[in-house]
């Protein structure tokens, strides 16, 4: 009898524990449908104007604001996106824009490396001072500097050329890709950097081959956001290009949706070509920009 007792009260002491634990399990299961639920709302709400702009694209220009609206189009017109040279020569405005993209990606990174390694690891008189003014200048408004950069360029006889566009990626590549750099090098262990010392490695050894292979996530970020920045500069490529000839996809997607007003289902082909290299860019980098993202500052 006492066996049975003693039985008896460990399987009303466990049965408890069981419960609860089945309803821990059950309200994370619960938790997580709601979750997926709400993340498939939400990418639902992001793709829907990509789809509707590429809908509308292989559309006839009265279907497009047709009531009910289609989720498909009637007949797929891939002719659409056959646009004339005249009106919108994509090609000539991809190689534009990539004279622009590419010189500021490769020297804005390597730039942007450099001036963070330096205020990094280096010591020298007036570093914090730099810095600080390095990271202050990211709250100053694009417009305050909008006018004297522009009768600076002008006075040096850079007005419609890809000077204004290229040359300040030469200087740094902007105060927020050296502060990721700085960031990311800072919680790389200094020991490192005394082995290598120690092994009588310099500054640019240390930095290609300690620092640059470990902070590659946070380089190919620099490099994503540069690209990023360059591509969609609508008001910058306005401003100092003027000749057609020299327009990018940006500034020629513009000149195209001003000219052709009723053009609606060609306005919707341009977009979708303007974007889709950037977007095939941006695919292929993901995974290495929401890494450096959330890895950034983080100690090892």
């Amino acid at each position: 009898m006492n066996r049975v007792s003693v039985q008896s009260s460990r399987d009303a002491h466990v049965a408890p524990r069981r419960s609860t634990f089945k309803s821990k399990k059950r309200r994370e299961r619960f938790a997580d449908v709601i979750a997926l639920i709400i993340l498939a709302v939400v990418a639902v709400v992001v793709v829907m104007p990509l789809w509707w702009m590429f809908r509308s694209s292989l559309m006839k220009s009265l279907e497009i604001f047709k009531w009910p609206p289609q989720f498909l189009p009637t007949d797929w017109l891939f002719s659409n996106y056959n646009i004339k040279k005249a009106t919108f020569d994509f090609w000539l405005y991809l190689g534009n824009t990539l004279t622009i993209v590419v010189p500021c990606v490769v020297f804005g990174t390597v730039t942007a490396l450099f001036c963070g390694y330096a205020f990094a690891r280096l010591h020298f008189k007036g570093k914090k001072f730099l810095f600080a003014l390095c990271v202050g200048s990211m709250l100053m408004p694009t417009m305050v500097t909008l006018i004297p950069l522009y009768i600076s360029w002008a006075s040096m006889g850079l007005i419609d050329t890809y000077g204004p566009l290229v040359l300040p990626y030469l200087c740094g590549g902007g105060a927020f890709n050296i502060f990721l750099v700085r960031q990311f090098i800072r919680t790389i262990p200094k020991e490192l950097d005394e082995a290598a010392v120690i092994d009588g490695a310099g500054y640019m050894r240390m930095l290609t081959s300690i620092i640059v292979p470990s902070i590659r996530p946070a380089i190919i970020v620099v490099a994503l956001l540069i690209f990023i920045t360059t591509w969609n500069d609508l008001l910058q490529q306005t401003i100092y290009i003027s000749t057609r000839s020299k327009f990018t996809l940006a500034v020629g997607l513009t000149a195209f949706m001003g000219s052709f007003k009723n053009d609606y289902s060609g306005m919707f082909a341009a977009t979708c070509l303007s974007f889709l290299p950037g977007v095939i860019v941006y695919l292929f980098g993901q995974r290495y920009f929401i890494e450096g993202i959330v890895m950034t500052g983080m100690k090892n």
